[in-house]
């Protein structure tokens, strides 16, 4: 095949002008569309979220294997393999969530690309997107403050809104991922006691299914509870205790923590 040549459609507008500055899924940023695409902008803002791809000008285009750098392992994995910016092409693959559009310039609520990235197109996001439970591989947050940052912004993603309860189901998914490894396994069960927004979070942090398989239970009530059990591994049942301030309390001051081993 011969040469293909790809004409960029805009460019990110962002505060960050350095890809090792970049903070773990983006900031705040704009997208600029150049004057003669604009047009292929309309209905846009009927979308909440969209895919923007864009090209990685800084990153490294030799490389065909690599360590995830937000890894706590440091297990190499194929470049085809991973999402990290360093391969052959360095096409990325963002999706952002749209606040709004005025003319040509879209307003993103997180992307992770600098400054003046070349944007090479921008695609709705559609319910097919989604496969709910996903088979993937397990990468390890490298520290528990990458991993609590890297679930709440998976459970807001699901649940849509960043409240109480979505707060203290990451800190009860963390505690069950120091435990059990991948919150994603098949054979990993949830049961939730509480409210329908706590259920709601666990649910999305987890993949877990109502059916095939069934690994997913939730009963309404006043006490805020989750149960994980995974055999060989055993059962895990945390409980609050009452305590509200999710942010610097310990895991003790939170839960009763109760595993059967």
């Amino acid at each position: 095949m011969g040469t293909i040549l790809l004409e960029p459609v805009g460019r990110v507008i962002s505060s960050v002008v350095d890809s090792k500055t970049m903070l773990p899924g983006g900031v705040p940023a704009q997208i600029e569309i150049y004057p003669g695409f604009v047009p292929a902008l309309e209905r846009l803002e009927e979308n909440s979220h969209i895919w923007v791809l864009s090209w990685f000008h800084q990153a490294e285009r030799s490389k065909i294997s690599a360590v995830p750098g937000a890894s706590e392992e440091k297990t190499e994995f194929g470049i085809f393999a991973i999402r990290v910016a360093s391969r052959p092409n360095p096409i990325a693959l963002s999706l952002a969530r749209l606040l709004k559009r005025e003319g040509g310039l879209l307003y993103l609520e997180r992307l992770d690309a600098v400054d003046n990235t070349p944007v090479l197109d921008i695609k709705p996001y559609f319910e097919n997107d989604i496969i709910f439970s996903p088979r993937t591989s397990y990468i390890r947050g490298r520290d528990r403050e990458h991993r609590q940052d890297r679930m709440t912004r998976r459970a807001i993603a699901h649940h849509q809104e960043d409240c109480f309860d979505l707060n203290l189901a990451v800190r009860m998914a963390l505690i069950a991922e120091e435990i059990f490894g991948h919150l994603n396994n098949p054979d990993l069960m949830v049961t939730v006691q509480g409210t329908p927004c706590l259920a709601d979070a666990i649910q999305g942090l987890t993949n877990a299914r109502l059916a095939n398989p069934p690994r997913f239970s939730f009963v309404r009530g006043s006490t805020l509870q989750t149960i994980w059990q995974q055999s060989g591994k055993g059962s895990l049942t945390l409980t609050w205790q009452g305590n509200k301030d999710i942010g610097s309390a310990e895991d003790e001051e939170l839960f009763i923590i109760d595993f059967d081993k």
